[in-house]
């Protein structure tokens, strides 16, 4: 049952940062009023001196598109338990059909491949986060209107280990794996200093590198799958090829199969975050990862906290990275064996420090040396960027507390009544927002002033005393996102869109801890449309095109559909991506967790 499109963003929008009041540097803060624009529209009669005039127009332009900067934290009471979404459940490899209602397009063939936690303990050890749950791997595949169904659980050495002892072996993000209770006092002792064994339970996302498909995490390993059968069919470590200790799991594409990618690394003079470049093809058919080089290398702000990320942005020049006040301290990671504390113990949000991008030159490596920045903000999925008249913009799905990952323990998700809607309330709104980064700004390039050549956009770029950029946001949503608890897992009609100028995006809205309904944003117009069946939660929502459409949303959106109800059939459902009309769904009969990502692979 889908609502349809709603009222245009009323709310205002943002003002030039020069015509605000200071504000503090904690993202707790308070509201700014409303503008009191006392411009008219034949405000240019008055004055005789055009460029004043010019001045006042754009001044007015800005004050009457102010935006309230607030973090916002959407209050909800009596949310239902999804207890059932974040638990154990069983492997499914023997294939099964799915009961179709309504029908899958004909044109629709291939394989709906998905990846997120489906084991949350071994014996008496538990797992404390959602991140560090297991591999399960599904796979819908959808061939001339049929649907069946599989699933299986990545065998990572991680996983095996684990399955092997009964017992959590190798740490994950949340988790400390214990020393093995069969060692006497003093060799568990011991063990606290040998250094921790780096995990291969690749969860997050599946990517492609050289036509083959890999899982990937964030840690410097990837496991190939046969995205036919679900099985490993080899292990690749990135550090065996770069000089990186890990990859995001979200790269990018250019047309002909080149894949950039961002990776940290960590040495004696600190730590780096490294633009990565992989060919498009194979020289030899064993090839995994072979010829990946690092392309540029930014030092990070501070040697031994760098920021955590999860996805940057890339237009068709440009690899864009944001350096966020979501702070790694080394030094903790390093310890946190020997302090009897998980990897998560090291990150923190740190809101005195701003929000930093930083714009390559991705065919030449080159660091371009414009300073932008903006007030502290945290970003996990990037939507899209694109160039337009000498600017790179960015946009983002932004929250301004970066306090999320703390929340997402498995013991705060399962959790009932006031206590979860407590969590829920706790949790910063994550929204889509655009920046501009002008890219030649030269030295005489007037202080205090909004430099975007973009009249389509309120977001602004100002030059500061120092040289510096000070970019501030314009939001691409109407209002009523807010009562949709915000929008993540963003996906765009990538093959045809990705790094151009684009009007829709696709995501979940977050009325719950996970998403509980599909929304689609049109950031031109600043309408949603959403799809929503009460008690059901939807994953992250994934296009694919009619073949030869030439229009942005021609096509269809896929989402696995499921429920905590246990007299209730999870589904795949897919929408018309024009109306977010249902067409049809896949019913089966298996329990699945919430997951994380996932593609589609025509066959």
């Amino acid at each position: 049952m889908a609502s349809h499109l709603v009222k245009p963003d009323s709310r205002n929008c943002k003002r030039p940062r020069e015509l605000e009041p200071q504000m503090p540097d904690s993202p707790q803060l308070s509201c700014l009023g409303k503008s009191d624009s006392s411009f008219s529209e034949s405000s240019g009669l008055f004055y005789k001196d055009e460029a004043l005039e010019k001045d006042l127009n754009v001044l007015k332009k800005y004050m009457e598109n102010t935006h309230q900067k607030k973090v916002i934290f959407s209050k909800r009471k009596s949310l239902p338990c999804i207890a059932p979404l974040l638990t154990t459940v069983e492997e499914t490899p023997q294939i099964i059909s799915a009961r179709v209602r309504g029908h899958f397009p004909k044109w629709l063939n291939g394989y709906l491949l998905r990846i997120g936690p489906g084991k949350f303990e071994y014996g008496k050890d538990k797992y404390n986060h959602w991140f560090d749950g297991m591999a399960l791997l599904h796979q819908f595949k959808v061939e001339k209107g049929t649907v069946t169904y599989r699933s299986k659980f990545l065998q990572s050495d991680t996983y095996k280990a684990n399955s092997v002892h009964d017992r959590i072996v190798i740490s994950e993000f949340g988790t400390l794996a214990l020393p093995d209770p069969c060692k006497n006092v003093f060799e568990r002792f011991l063990s606290k200093f040998e250094p921790p064994a780096i995990t291969d339970n690749t969860n997050v996302n599946y990517v492609q590198y050289k036509g083959d498909y890999y899982i990937s995490t964030e840690t410097n390993f990837m496991n190939k799958v046969d995205i036919e059968t679900l099985e490993k069919t080899e292990k690749v470590d990135w550090s065996k090829f770069i000089a990186v200790n890990g990859a995001t799991a979200h790269p990018h594409y250019d047309k002909d199969g080149t894949a950039y990618n961002m990776g940290n690394s960590y040495g004696q003079h600190g730590s780096c975050y490294n633009v990565i470049r992989v060919p498009p093809e194979k020289v030899d058919l064993g090839e995994t990862i072979h010829g990946a080089q690092v392309i540029c290398s930014i030092a990070s702000a501070e040697r031994m906290k760098p920021s955590y990320y999860h996805s940057f942005g890339m237009t068709r020049n440009y690899i864009v990275f944001i350096e966020q006040p979501l702070k790694m301290n080394l030094w903790k990671i390093i310890t946190s064996k020997i302090r009897g504390k998980a990897f998560s113990d090291g990150i923190s949000w740190e809101p005195q420090y701003n929000t930093w991008f930083h714009v390559v030159l991705k065919h030449t490596g080159q660091l371009l040396p414009g300073m932008y920045y903006s007030k502290p903000f945290v970003t996990f999925h990037q939507i899209n960027a694109f160039e337009d008249q000498g600017c790179v913009v960015i946009d983002l799905c932004c929250q301004d507390d970066g306090r999320s990952l703390e929340v997402y323990q498995l013991q705060n998700l399962r959790k009932t009544g006031k206590e979860l809607d407590q969590v829920y309330n706790s949790v910063a709104r994550s929204f889509p927002r655009r920046f501009v980064l002008p890219l030649h700004v030269g030295l005489n390039a007037p202080e205090g002033k909004n430099l975007s050549p973009l009249t389509y956009s309120s977001a602004s770029a100002v030059k500061q005393a120092d040289g510096k950029i000070l970019c501030s946001y314009e939001n691409l949503y109407p209002e009523d996102l807010e009562e949709e608890g915000g929008v993540e897992f963003p996906q765009i009609n990538y093959g045809q869109f990705s790094g151009k100028k684009y009007q829709f995006f696709y995501g979940c809205g977050f009325r719950h801890l996970v998403g509980d309904s599909l929304i689609k944003v049109d950031v031109v117009n600043k309408t949603l449309t959403v799809w929503r069946e009460d008690g059901f939660y939807p994953s992250e929502p994934v296009f694919v095109p009619v073949p030869g459409a030439n229009e942005e949303d021609g096509g269809v959106i896929l989402s696995v559909v499921i429920t905590p109800n246990q007299n209730e059939r999870n589904f795949l459902l897919v929408l018309d991506a024009k109306n977010f009309e249902e067409l049809g769904r896949a019913e089966v009969p298996v329990q699945m967790p919430y997951g994380f990502h996932g593609t589609f692979v025509t066959i």
